[in-house]
């Protein structure tokens, strides 16, 4: 019972966070600190939960940090299909890199994150518990990451700290090193998990985001990448190998099913989903997104034909048929996660789907931005990441993943072909290509072992292993690949598109904000 008045505070917070564009004036002016009560109290505790709530929606909505991290690569696009997902082009603006500072899913993302900040600042002053604290400020830790990735600028007060006036800015190499530095203070008060909670491990495999990045943040147009980073990023990966917590789980889409806090053995940091628990879980956009009217879906996002052919015929990160509680018999045994393409058949009956035109429903490869022809509706490959919980379908029981093992592997592999020096941890090996066929090779994979390797091809293998998780941009950007023509945008983008630009709405309320360079 105490947990449910818990979540449901948190709900009530988390909505007055992003009630209005001031986002801290309101929130700041709902609870007094007696109000909220001594350290330790169930109150503090809610407030906690809250922080944690912020993030939910952010993440799992699937059109908001998705859609600037994904949608903008080779990764995914949202086609216009005739009438449907228009939007005012705001997804084709999105993946033709032509989004100007007034698109409303920058607004958004930039809110939420800046609603998440706040609400963690402001839990610092009713003197919540070591770990409280240390939680707290993780996850403000890991939003301002995001903020600084996506925009290049952190907007932060102090507990306390008026609202009357504006927030004062980070930018660029600044930012990173606070984000460092508070990872590092909090580390030792993070517990040991589990993983739906701000960790000690999480906060390891955030600290090697930030020391990979580092040259990033400092010159996006032309990193550079010291051998002191570069073995930092791999002394934090030996000890999250060698901490023995984490192993590759049986089956690859263990990690994402709707039980996955349970058998994702792989998973270092979710968000936490309870089936019929949080109003803001949008979870089911994983599925509902891609799929065909026919299937329950709404007919979007669709993945673009050479990414998907970066996979082998045989690797199970393509395709696979993965049941769950209460999913349908499948006689034929067809594909329900992965890739979906070629023909679609009901689940229960084995039937070929159709449109309501009568069509068959064969996904076919090909897409293009706006599509006009009869077969609209079935054009581009659909991703289904996050098996559907059938039994919880409008909210389900999977939590989103923000950090894996294979994740951790291939940043140690990254660095050490970024001139770090190869160690051994666990049973993966010492060299980047021995470290990356540990991941191909698993039986969870089983995909073929690799003869070589260089950045290249490393950057194909994140977008095989992680594809759907959000770090496309990021790695794009990193590999000095994000600008250049891909699918449906064949140019080469302006160097200003290597941020986002910071929200109109932002510029108005706040002077200390300034617009990114070409805005």
């Amino acid at each position: 019972m105490l947990r449910k008045i818990l979540i449901l505070t948190a709900c009530i917070l988390s909505s007055l966070i992003y009630s209005c564009t001031k986002l801290e004036e309101r929130y700041e002016g709902d609870l007094t600190a007696s109000q909220v009560g001594g350290s330790g109290s169930s109150n503090t505790t809610a407030l906690l939960e809250g922080v944690y709530t912020s993030l939910r929606r952010t993440f799992t909505n699937h059109v908001e940090v998705f859609a600037l991290s994904v949608q903008t690569t080779d990764e995914a696009m949202v086609p216009t299909r005739g009438p449907d997902w228009d939007d005012d082009g705001q997804w084709r603006q999105l993946h033709q890199h032509k989004w100007e500072e007034t698109h409303v899913k920058l607004r958004d993302v930039f809110n939420r994150f800046g609603g998440t900040i706040f609400a963690a600042t402001d839990l610092l002053r009713y003197n919540p518990t070591q770990q409280q604290e240390a939680e707290a400020r993780f996850l403000r830790a890991w939003s301002m990451y995001w903020l600084l990735d996506l925009f290049d600028q952190v907007p932060y007060r102090d507990p306390g700290e008026s609202v009357i006036q504006p927030a004062r800015i980070r930018k660029g190499s600044e930012a990173l090193d606070y984000i460092i530095s508070e990872i590092e203070a909090i580390a030792p008060a993070l517990p040991d998990g589990p993983a739906y909670i701000a960790n000690k491990w999480a906060a390891k495999t955030l600290l090697m985001k930030c020391y990979l990045n580092k040259g990033v943040y400092a010159n996006r147009a032309n990193p550079t990448f010291s051998a002191a980073d570069m073995n930092k990023v791999i002394s934090l990966a030996d000890e999250i190998i060698n901490s023995n917590k984490f192993s590759f789980s049986a089956n690859y889409f263990d990690n994402f099913a709707p039980n996955n806090t349970a058998i994702g053995k792989e998973n270092i940091f979710t968000q936490l989903d309870v089936a019929g628990v949080y109003p803001d879980n949008r979870m089911r956009n994983t599925w509902v997104l891609p799929l065909h009217g026919s299937q329950g879906g709404s007919n979007g996002v669709a993945t673009l034909p050479t990414f998907y052919n970066k996979f082998e015929a045989t690797d199970k990160r393509r395709q696979a048929n993965y049941p769950t509680t209460g999913s349908p018999a499948n006689p034929g045994n067809r594909v329900t996660v992965g890739f979906l393409v070629g023909q679609q058949y009901n689940l229960t009956t084995d039937v070929p789907l159709k449109t309501n035109a009568g069509l068959p429903v064969i996904f076919v490869p090909e897409v293009k931005s706006i599509e006009t022809d009869a077969n609209l509706e079935l054009t581009g490959i659909r991703p289904i990441k996050y098996p559907i919980d059938y039994t919880n379908r409008d909210s389900p029981d999977n939590d989103f993943v923000y950090f894996r093992l294979a994740d951790v592997l291939l940043m140690k592999a990254e660095a050490i072909l970024r001139g770090g020096t190869g160690t051994s941890a666990g049973i993966y090996g010492n060299t980047a290509l021995a470290i990356v066929n540990s991941i191909r090779t698993d039986p969870a994979r089983n995909a073929s072992a690799l003869a070589s390797i260089n950045l290249d091809v490393l950057l194909d293998e994140r977008g095989r292993e992680l594809w759907w998780e959000n770090w496309r941009r990021n790695d794009f950007i990193r590999f000095g690949k994000f600008l250049l023509p891909f699918e449906q945008k064949n140019y080469t983008s302006d160097p200003k598109y290597l941020v986002f630009p910071i929200p109109s709405e932002q510029i108005a309320v706040n002077t200390n904000m300034k617009q990114n360079t070409g805005y």
